[in-house]
């Protein structure tokens, strides 16, 4: 085996982990998005968000 085989491997591998990185951390932006619309669906609000009240 030559030099070639393992720096390609390297690369490959990398590669791998950073798209497996990316992938998860899309998608688990994406359940926090579910998590925090069923939670203000159910009368639950961020303390940060002002009332529609207190808006004035």
């Amino acid at each position: 085996m030559s030099h070639t085989f393992y720096i390609a491997m390297s690369y490959a591998v990398s590669a791998g982990v950073i798209l497996c990185l990316i992938a998860w951390t899309w998608l688990d932006g994406r359940a926090r998005r579910q998590e925090l619309a069923e939670l203000e669906a159910s009368g639950i609000r961020r303390r940060s968000a002002q009332a529609k009240d207190d808006a004035a």
